[in-house]
């Protein structure tokens, strides 16, 4: 495996204006941290860490310092990147002993189509991206990698399901975390009843039209009472 080395220098001022120069120049504000020795602020190469970040193993990368003539193990803690330009802003560096374990976080990747989804139609869920373990810095994994084809509809995959060798790697995650599962689709809701129609209904007379029929209908009465009036003087005749 390629050593790969960061070249540093050490950092003599410090403040947001000193930091600004520093990355004008291709470098980075950086501190190294951890082991025997205390904190020592530096600046390191911008390029070479970003690299490292973008590399397979991403942060677990084991690298080396070099700065003041020496060469120190280390692996990047944290790391501060500027939310519209994407480069770095700071990093934090951690250095470690080959012969002692440390704790790192390790990213879960899946691979098949789960029986679940093909063949019963449910949807594959990923719960847990991430896991974290105890080993060894020469024994850190790039990933854990596990196939799901086999995930059927309520079934799930826990990190105790992970493919780690206990006799290298401690698994600190809870051991029945979910890292990933396959559910059912909800079920539709359902369809409104459809409003039964309207029975047909006879459209409404006009107003005017009503009026003329009842200006009609008095007008006959009074006709016929006239008519019946007439007819009586006609007999007292």
């Amino acid at each position: 495996m390629e050593q790969i080395i960061v070249a540093a220098a050490p950092r003599e001022t410090r403040g947001k204006n000193a930091a600004r120069r520093v990355r004008r120049t291709g470098q980075v504000p950086a501190v190294l941290y951890g082991g025997k020795d205390g904190a020592q602020v530096l600046e390191v190469n911008a390029k070479q860490v970003t690299a490292i970040l973008r590399s397979p193993m991403g942060h677990n990368t084991i690298f080396k310092v070099k700065f003041d003539g020496t060469e120190q193990p280390a692996i990047l803690k944290d790391w501060q990147v500027d939310p519209a330009k994407g480069s770095l802003l700071h990093v934090d560096m951690l250095r470690i002993a080959m012969d002692v374990r440390m704790r790192v976080k390790v990213p879960v990747h899946t691979f098949g189509e789960p029986q679940g989804v093909k063949m019963q139609g449910g949807i594959f869920e990923m719960v847990t991206r991430e896991v974290e373990i105890e080993c060894l810095p020469s024994e850190i994994p790039d990933e854990f990698k596990v196939d799901v084809s086999g995930l059927m509809i309520g079934k799930q995959l826990r990190a105790a399901d992970l493919p780690l060798d206990p006799q290298k790697i401690k698994l600190l995650t809870d051991p029945q975390r979910v890292i990933a599962h396959v559910v059912a689709l909800r079920a539709e809701e359902e369809k409104p009843v459809e409003a039964a129609a309207p029975t047909e209904v006879a459209p409404a007379e006009p107003e005017v039209i009503k009026k003329g029929k009842k200006e009609a209908e008095e007008g006959e009465e009074v006709a016929a009472e006239a008519e019946a009036k007439g007819k009586g003087k006609e007999k007292e005749k």
